[in-house]
């Protein structure tokens, strides 16, 4: 949460929402002179934290009609309310304008509370945690159903990859691959986007799509909640604990990785879902599906920063970087990718496959 003042970019947006505010307020019982930011995130949105006069709170969300549908967040709060998961509920909701009331889960993310550990007790409260947060990966993973969510398909793999050379290496590192290296990039794109439609039988599960403990709550009685939904889709089983355990915001030893990925392979293949009988082919599906993140990850964060002006991302792209060479570096097929992304970074290419 943040104590920021609330600044208004549009004047009729801000004279929309005050009133907006007046007439809700005596409906919900909300205090107006309590408003304050709570935060704002990549796209067009902005939340707010306001107190109700029987002492809770409840966010406010921002988002206007012309750049942010929330459509998709409305029905996926419905999905994981449905599912038992603890997701905000919409208590009121002006299309039109794009004002949204919501309940609170509280101002402390999973990654919060992680970073306030001493160092003494971190891994072992964070090994917790993530064990928390498997329960709810699979909860949600267990409600799924096809034709409910759009599908996370080749096409939008294709498009998400895309924003690695278009944002990343074209806008950002400035850039023009010449041919071998474009067909190196294409025929690095096609085994990643086949190894992630056909790996585990094209098993497709509900995908949250930013599952990592930033957009995790823990409300004041320390229930695990779940935030930042709005884009989920139809697909491959494989992503969520990927996104939970190659995150963008903090990096863990390998042992670590393995542990959690081990524990949620083991409790999401007893409660019946399809992640296979062979736990090493299971987590190369997690890697290649993870590589794909990284990439698609690298262009969003350039893209933020080129066309949104919001650099405080790409500081974070090292990360990635370092997540992507990894896994190019255990499997041979990748090879020449690791080689290109040396060459985009100008490093030098230290080879050592594991695969």
């Amino acid at each position: 949460m943040t104590d920021s003042p609330i600044a208004w970019a549009d004047p009729a947006r801000a004279g929309a929402f005050g009133a907006w505010l007046q007439a809700s307020a005596p409906v919900h019982g909300l205090l107006p002179a309590t408003l304050q930011l709570a935060s704002a995130d990549a796209s067009f949105r902005r939340y707010f934290r306001i107190h109700s006069s029987d002492g809770s709170s409840h966010i406010i969300m921002d988002a206007p009609p012309a750049q942010e549908n929330c459509q998709p967040f409305v029905q996926v709060a419905g999905l994981m309310a449905e599912a038992g998961l603890n997701a905000p509920r919409v208590l009121a909701w002006d299309q039109p304008q794009g004002f949204m009331l919501l309940s609170d889960l509280g101002a402390q993310t999973m990654l919060d509370v992680i970073e306030q550990q001493p160092e003494a007790s971190k891994s072992q409260r964070a090994y917790a945690l993530y064990r928390e947060a498997v329960d709810a990966l699979i909860t949600w993973q267990l409600a799924s159903r096809p034709d409910v969510l759009p599908a996370y398909d080749e096409a939008l793999l294709s498009r998400e990859l895309a924003l690695f050379p278009d944002w990343y290496v074209a806008q950002h590192r400035g850039i023009s691959l010449d041919a071998a290296a474009q067909a190196t990039l294409d025929k690095a794109f096609a085994q990643i986007k086949a190894s992630n439609l056909q790996s585990l039988n094209g098993a497709r599960v509900y995908v949250h799509r930013d599952f990592m403990p930033r957009n995790l709550m823990l409300d004041s009685n320390g229930q695990l909640g779940v935030l930042d939904f709005q884009d989920a889709v139809y697909g491959p089983i494989t992503y969520d604990i990927a996104s939970l355990m190659r995150d963008a915001f903090i990096s863990w030893p390998e042992d670590f990785v393995l542990d959690i990925t081990v524990r949620y392979w083991e409790q999401a293949r007893k409660a019946g879902l399809p992640v296979g009988d062979d736990f090493g082919e299971f987590y190369r599906a997690v890697e290649w599906m993870g590589l794909q993140r990284h990439l698609k990850i690298l262009g969003i964060f350039a893209r933020l920063t080129l066309r949104d002006g919001k650099p405080k991302y790409l500081a974070d792209t090292p990360r990635f970087i370092n997540y992507a060479r990894s896994t190019c570096a255990r499997y041979r097929q990748l090879g020449p990718l690791m080689v290109l992304l040396d060459q985009i970074e100008g490093n030098e290419t230290r080879v050592g496959y594991t695969f």
